[in-house]
């Protein structure tokens, strides 16, 4: 059965396959309340705003809509946050589990550095199928097959000549743009350009919020 990848805004993204749903990374600069619709199972990839909007994602765990996995930072806060700990799963990276009707695979362990003077957190990339989504990090693939790398191009912590280098070292057979919210249409347009002339995997595909492809 072909499964459905929507993006949702920034880095969050739905999978769709029959009955099945999963969203990863519902954050403040996303569509939240457009990606959980009719979602029991969330990831997160790190703590960071931009990739959780805690407040809200608490309310819907309370609420009992939703069950989470992130790293224990993420639900650390949640449970702050008024989150039911039963609702709550930590994962970290070699982690195999099965959410919203997906098995996934849990990558890495650490967020790309930003500064020496900003601490570093805990940030985990999650396979599914052959879609990877690496959070804030350049994961390792672990040799499997990617079809589909949701390419960061727009943060504090990457150049975008590392992710060339990253993109070639996974090899994908396709380019999802992820993570671009800080950028004008001109820096993404630059992105793009660079990414189809030296990444090895084509033009990369820029999907507006609420547009999807089949992977």
């Amino acid at each position: 059965m072909t499964t459905r990848l929507t993006r949702w805004g920034h880095s969050c993204v739905r999978f769709e396959r029959g009955d099945d749903r999963l969203v990863i990374d519902p954050g403040a600069f996303s569509d939240v309340d457009g990606a959980l619709q009719g979602v029991g199972a969330v990831l997160v990839t790190h703590e960071h705003p931009d990739h959780v909007d805690v407040p809200r994602l608490a309310a819907r765990v309370a609420a009992g809509d939703l069950e989470v996995w992130g790293p224990q930072p993420v639900l650390d806060a949640l449970l702050e946050a008024g989150a039911p700990a039963d609702r709550l799963a930590a994962v970290r990276g070699g982690d195999d589990v099965r959410a919203g009707g997906f098995d996934v695979r849990v990558l890495g362990e650490w967020h790309a550095p930003i500064h020496a003077d900003v601490p570093a957190v805990h940030n985990v990339g999650y396979r599914i199928g052959t879609v990877l989504h690496p959070g804030d990090a350049y994961v390792d693939a672990e040799g499997a097959e990617v079809d589909v790398l949701l390419t960061p191009v727009g943060a504090p912590w990457l150049r975008l000549g590392e992710v060339v280098d990253w993109v070639r070292s996974v090899r994908p057979a396709r380019l999802v743009v992820i993570h671009d919210a800080p950028l004008s249409d001109v820096g993404r347009a630059n992105a793009r350009g660079l990414l189809t002339r030296l990444a090895g995997a084509g033009e990369p595909v820029e999907l507006g919020v609420g547009e999807g492809i089949d992977v």
